[in-house]
């Protein structure tokens, strides 16, 4: 029972102990740990160039360090490990020929690639020092931009013209950000203009006579920034009868061919028309008199005879249709004259001979 309960008591001071021994050896400066400063935090190197990942470091030891770099990933991935300048086994096939330590625990990479793009962790520690020194460096690779250049349909647009696209176009390049100028000045987003969520694609939904000017863009990345040529956006004004029509006056239009297509003639100048193609000029040229002499009895007579001339109705498909009912045409109008006498007439009045009968003198 003793033994068991002393048992804790007993670890309790050996640890106090040792603990006391490791702040004795701090103090005395017997023990040290590895002082490691890092000048920059952050490299950013080019597609094809190269980095250095400078750090520093101080010991009191005269031993080489062993120096490890890492990246970081979803696995640590071991760039290179060795001691002092000593490269200590076999590099990763990715990274041979393109890996040299300095002295002091400096990594210098040849021959970027965007791969290479990440936090390195490097470690150095001494064979006499307890503590070894540890940091980090993110290092970003990026491609270096080429010339911009602005890409649209036409450098010359009607006025009213809808949705007129401008792309800021360039042909290398990583991690861009893009920014639009007019006039040289910095481009004002407002309602008038629409820009896509990357900001490379300039869409001016309703192009206005204002809107003429001088457009460019700027590219950049981690690397710099690189400025297109400025180009000219020439705006034409469209003609008023195009701007009446396409501000309301096409409703007016459609109204209008509606209205004419609904419209039909009413009865009684349906009528008026099926007469006028019965009796009228087209088919009956005007009453001619003829007066005709005859002789009864001595006495000469002139009777005028009233002749309506037909002329041949044109053979039309529509003439059957446009002629009225038969009843119309089997009764024509009918005329009557009266003899005309060429001499001066005397009535002889004679109760023996009947009737009295006009006689030439």
């Amino acid at each position: 029972m003793w033994t068991e309960k002393d048992a804790p008591s007993k670890g309790t001071k050996i640890y106090q102990i040792f603990s006391l021994v490791f702040l004795g050896f701090l103090k005395s400066g017997e023990v040290e740990a590895v002082n490691m400063t890092i000048p920059n935090t952050l490299i950013r190197g080019a597609l094809g160039g190269e980095a250095l990942l400078s750090v520093r470091y101080s010991s009191s030891s005269l031993d080489p360090p062993v120096i490890k770099w890492q990246l970081q990933r979803e696995k640590a991935v071991t760039v290179v490990q060795s001691v002092g300048t000593d490269i200590v086994g076999t590099l990763r096939p990715e990274y041979q020929d393109r890996i040299l330590v300095f002295d002091n625990g400096t990594l210098l990479l040849h021959n970027l690639r965007l791969s290479d793009d990440g936090t390195y962790e490097v470690e150095i520690s001494i064979t006499d020092d307890i503590f070894p020194g540890e940091g980090d460096i993110k290092l970003t690779v990026d491609e270096p931009i080429s010339r911009p250049f602005i890409h649209m349909e036409s450098s010359s647009v009607l006025e009213l013209t809808e949705n007129f696209v401008l792309n800021c176009s360039h042909d290398n390049g990583t991690r861009t950000t893009y920014k639009w100028f007019k006039g040289g000045k910095p481009l004002t987003y407002d309602s008038r203009f629409v820009l896509s969520p990357d900001q490379k694609w300039l869409t001016i939904p309703r192009v206005l006579m204002t809107d003429e000017d001088i457009y460019s863009c700027t590219v950049g990345n981690p690397l710099g920034n690189m400025s297109s040529l400025p180009i000219r956006l020439a705006v034409y004004r469209r003609s008023s009868v195009y701007i009446i029509l396409s501000t309301g006056g096409i409703f007016i239009f459609i109204t209008l061919v509606t209205v004419c297509a609904c419209w039909t003639p009413t009865k009684k100048s349906r009528q008026k028309s099926r007469n006028s193609r019965i009796y009228g000029p087209s088919y009956h040229t005007q009453l001619k008199q003829r007066d005709d002499v005859r002789e009864h009895n001595g006495i000469k007579t002139v009777t005028s005879l009233y002749v309506l001339q037909q002329k041949d109705p044109p053979m039309d498909d529509d003439s059957s249709n446009s002629i009225g009912s038969l009843s119309e045409l089997d009764n024509p109008p009918s005329y009557t004259t009266f003899p005309k006498y060429t001499n001066s007439l005397v009535q002889i009045s004679d109760p023996s001979r009947g009737p009295s009968f006009p006689k030439t003198i």
